[in-house]
């Protein structure tokens, strides 16, 4: 008897390109002083712009990402303004035809973690505030750590898998590219690759997801579950 299919015949990720707040904070956590800080001081998360090189890598990946899978049935994004200009700006490499095709949604799922009172504060603020802070984080690790009035990356997972859930009873059988950010791209990871805790706290820097980093999962009809085919590449 053959296997009803129950899960997207492919799932791309794609983390957003560069963000004006990418280009400040240069991958740190924190503002490295006050003279960075301002540059993008008092803009809420969800309305970080990007930045015109992001503008370039997004319409690049997008090229890419039609050759190598031609029109998605469905994208998703997470509502920020970042990942919609992300997503418009892959769009462009497709004709007006193509794109009516593509049914386009926001899931507030998989928006960006929140990173609570730290958000815009520099490491100098952030270390006085919350002298505490760095014990705490080497106690529990970068998974389980809740930032002060923010969201652990295991608080992620939980709305992630909501969204997954979603897609698999909704989108089984259909090409679904979703653009988002890194903390939920690892959270995607954790459920679709069945990590167990010890996995998800090894997660170092250096695997991070990069800007307009894509990451392809594509359904194993052997094995009856989407099964990563590559990680964080990047086309620009």
């Amino acid at each position: 008897m053959d296997h009803k299919i129950d899960r997207p015949l492919e799932l791309v990720l794609v983390r957003h390109a560069e963000s004006t707040r990418n280009q400040v904070k240069k991958g740190e956590s924190f503002f490295a002083d006050e003279f960075a800080r301002n540059k993008v001081r008092g803009i809420a998360d969800e309305e970080v712009p990007l930045t015109e090189a992001g503008r370039a890598q997004a319409r690049i990946t997008g090229h890419v990402l039609k050759q190598s899978f031609g029109t998605f049935d469905y994208i998703y994004h997470s509502g920020y303004r970042r990942t919609i200009q992300t997503v418009d700006e892959i769009l462009k490499n497709y004709t007006s035809l193509e794109i009516e095709r593509t049914k386009v949604r926001s899931s507030t799922f998989i928006r960006e973690r929140d990173a609570g009172y730290a958000y815009d504060m520099t490491e100098e603020e952030a270390k006085l505030n919350f002298p505490w802070m760095e014990e705490y984080w080497k106690t529990f690790g970068g998974y389980f750590a809740v930032p002060p009035g923010g969201e652990s990356l295991a608080q992620v997972t939980q709305r992630v898998y909501l969204f997954l859930d979603t897609i698999f009873r909704d989108r089984a059988g259909q090409k679904v590219m979703v653009v988002t950010h890194a903390g939920a791209i690892r959270s995607f990871r954790f459920i679709l690759e069945q990590w167990n805790y010890e996995q998800a706290l090894k997660f170092t820097t250096h695997q991070k997801p990069l800007n307009c980093g894509v990451t392809i999962y594509e359904y194993d009809k052997h094995q009856h579950h989407l099964k990563l085919k590559a990680y964080n590449t990047t086309y620009y």
